[in-house]
């Protein structure tokens, strides 16, 4: 019952002028392919935003956010100094090998400033389109970040375009800005389109599990890392969503290869992530601990909130809740969920649960956002993805994105524990406003989940006032406190989870 997430794989159905937009802002690309390899990408936004103009999304462009932003950027700058407003340094990854890849900062279409040294194209061995930006922190020397979104198949560059990179297009602004608290100010970053077929990558996916997209991805980083000189170089990775199958294959299969030069994995995050054994985990179970959690938010009427309770409880999710979400575990979750009965059928109240829920708040607010429920009218189109969350495929291309035929099993089983094991350095958060997966299913997957020679936390972490929701947390907003043990740390914030994962 998973929510597949809005991704850059909307539907890119243009007018004619805004196809000959974008096929002069290819040509200009590949013509001037050495100063700006990104072109047909700047030129995908550009034509996005034209279609928000043109009435396939809201008409609320809102200007004046640009400038706050860059406002809000300047007043921090006396103390967190923006590395992006001095002299930018050398190209440092400037060689014979990865000339082919280097974007010209000065002319992004749009991007009225210079984003730095960054180079970006795809792989011609294993077309996997990426974006890397070399830090101009010199304390990072000598190590590289992977980010990944999820979906399946969402781009990356959600992360790079609207979360964390140099530059920023937030929904609803006309251009844009430049981001005073890029990740890449404190480390060197790249962004990567995987696997093949999802966002800018090429190829047609051939993949059906895990084990199959870690090789497809230790091929590629083989070549990216050959390319820019990077061996010996420690490598963390990070994703968020979806991500929470990626990373942990992708790291494991690093660890396994016991290659320094190419697979020094140090460390990992994942951010709002699928790491558990089944979907209902994440959202039927914890929904009504959620819902009364956050009251305010879901103002439902006597009728309905019995309906769900009666629900809930004819289905036994509190009780798992009750008896599983404790610290220490003292079991395994049972192998059958509540709602399926002894002889294998599913009860649809039980499955529904999560929808009606759902149904019922955007009945009473049609500006509803489940990956956000503080989010409020008007709903701000988003020039990555339209409201109308369509989506889109290539003409001739097989579709990548919501595949559902992963064939591996959740990270928790052994991916996720053998990273811990290995590295202990893996750090997992969770957003308290994210009604596609509740934090509460997340901690209930934790204390499923076998590290270091023990199941689940031992401690409730490390708090002293549990709340009803049945994590032990100080909730203040962008601030988390972090719960450690066995290297595993894990933290529940309450800043929003975007869209595409």
């Amino acid at each position: 019952m998973y929510h597949p997430q809005r991704c850059l794989t909307i539907s890119l159905q243009f007018d004619p002028s805004l196809k000959s937009l974008l096929l002069k802002l290819r040509k200009l690309g590949n013509k001037n392919e050495s100063k700006m390899r990104l072109i047909p990408v700047l030129g995908f936004l550009l034509t996005a935003v034209e279609g928000l103009r043109t009435g396939r999304g809201s008409p609320l462009l809102r200007p004046g956010i640009s400038k706050h932003i860059n406002k809000v950027g300047k007043s921090t700058a006396a103390v967190f100094p923006d590395p992006q407003d001095k002299p930018f340094p050398k190209h440092n990854f400037l060689n014979a090998n990865s000339t082919k890849f280097a974007v010209n900062g000065t002319a992004i279409p749009d991007v009225d400033f210079d984003v730095g040294e960054s180079y970006a194209g795809p792989n011609e061995q294993s077309n996997l389109f990426f974006w890397f930006f070399p830090s101009p922190n010199k304390a990072a020397n000598k190590e590289i970040l992977i980010w990944l979104n999820g979906g399946p198949g969402c781009s990356s560059f959600e992360g790079l375009l609207q979360e964390h990179g140099p530059f920023l297009w937030p929904p609803g602004t006309i251009k844009p800005v430049r981001n005073p608290w890029s990740w890449h100010i404190l480390t060197s970053i790249v962004y990567v389109d995987q696997p093949g077929g999802t966002g800018f990558s090429t190829g047609v996916p051939t993949i059906t599990n895990e084990e199959e997209l870690a090789a497809q991805f230790l091929g590629w980083w083989k070549n990216f890392v050959d390319t820019f000189g990077m061996q010996g170089y420690k490598v963390y990775i990070s994703g968020e969503s979806y991500a929470g199958m990626y990373c942990p294959y992708i790291a494991n299969a690093m660890l396994n290869t016991n290659d320094t030069t190419y697979h020094q994995l140090s460390g990992m995050y994942l951010g709002d992530a699928v790491i558990g054994d089944n979907t209902q985990l994440y959202q039927s179970i914890p929904m009504l601990r959620f819902v009364e959690y956050h009251s305010s938010l879901f103002p439902f009427n006597n009728t309905f909130l019995d309906k769900i309770r009666t629900t809930d409880a004819e289905c036994g999710y509190s009780s798992l809740l009750d008896n599983h979400l404790v610290y220490p575990p003292i079991s395994h979750l049972p192998s059958a969920l509540p709602e399926v009965s002894e002889n294998g059928t599913v009860t649809e109240e039980c499955t529904s649960l999560w929808w009606w829920i759902l149904e019922a708040a955007l009945r009473l607010n049609p500006c509803f956002d489940m990956y956000h429920i503080t989010a409020s009218c008007p709903r701000v189109s988003d020039v990555l993805g339209f409201l109308a969350g369509i989506d889109y495929v290539l003409e001739g291309k097989k579709r990548y994105f919501d595949r559902g035929d992963d064939g591996s099993g959740p990270s928790i089983i052994y991916a996720l524990p053998s990273v811990i094991d290995k590295t202990q350095n893996v750090i997992i958060a969770h957003g308290q406003l994210d009604m596609v997966l509740p934090s509460n299913g997340s901690l209930l997957a934790i204390q499923n989940m076998t590290w270091g020679g023990k199941l689940g936390r031992v401690d409730c972490m490390n708090c002293t006032t549990p709340l009803r929701l049945g994590i032990c947390i100080t909730l203040i907003r962008h601030r988390m406190r972090w719960a450690r043990g066995r290297r595993l740390r894990v933290g529940v914030i309450t800043s929003r989870r975007r869209a595409c994962r």
